[in-house]
């Protein structure tokens, strides 16, 4: 059960990320506009890349953001190939964040949080790493400001339920201000080799054997899936 002061905590955060994000939307409007011509020029539609991802409680919800990647095709097939220039400057930049601030709006993530990954990798969490699901996924997080995908899956899990234990108005204010630095600074974009990072195959003691049989089968992360 949450602690007292991180359920009046939560209740806060929610009408501040109601607030902020619906200021958000209008505000970058015309930016939002902008980056959809330039995508659906660049790249064709649709605009949007759209995919299940878990939520609080591991709850099932659809994640909305600008796409950043060409269709697959013969000579575009790992993530890597499939990146283009104006995805590249959309990630650099958080750009590609934008829309997401409708799901923050819709209560399904936060601005601050665990960033949501993919449904597939549900079955290959430890139990202290499927406590990142115990808050909304955030837009930002801990994890984001202290590497990004430069770092391991397993520092980053250390982190999310880091963010879980300690999670409080004043560390989001941190989170968001060093969130602005790290974008200016572009850093910790994608990890070695990588568009975003490889994906999570799990611990093999932890997952056990249907965990390992997913594991072997997750061959795509997903756009930004690491992200």
């Amino acid at each position: 059960m949450p602690h007292p002061e991180h359920r009046r905590y939560d209740a806060l955060k929610r009408a501040i990320d109601v607030v902020a994000s619906a200021a958000g939307l209008i505000v970058t409007a015309p930016l939002q506009l902008g980056t959809a011509a330039v995508v659906r020029a660049t790249m064709g539609g649709p605009v949007f890349f759209r995919q299940d991802r878990p939520g609080r409680d591991g709850e099932i919800f659809e994640l909305v953001k600008f796409r950043t990647m060409r269709h697959p095709d013969a000579t575009h097939v790992t993530d890597a190939d499939r990146l283009t220039t104006v995805g590249q400057v959309l990630r650099a930049t958080s750009l590609d964040e934008l829309p997401t601030l409708w799901n923050v709006l819709r209560g399904e993530m936060s601005l601050v949080g665990p960033r949501p990954l993919l449904v597939q990798y549900l079955p290959l969490y430890t139990p202290a790493q499927a406590r990142r699901h115990e808050v909304r996924p955030g837009v930002t997080g801990l994890a984001q400001v202290s590497g990004r995908n430069a770092i391991g899956w397993e520092e980053k899990f250390a982190l999310d339920v880091e963010y879980v234990d300690n999670r409080s108005l004043a560390l989001d204010a941190r989170i968001v201000w060093r969130t602005i630095a790290t974008v200016f600074r572009r850093h910790g974009i994608s990890a070695e080799g990588e568009a975003t990072m490889g994906p999570f195959t799990g611990s093999r003691a932890a997952a056990g054997p249907a965990g390992e049989e997913l594991a072997s089968a997750v061959a795509d992360p997903g756009e930004a899936a690491g992200a």
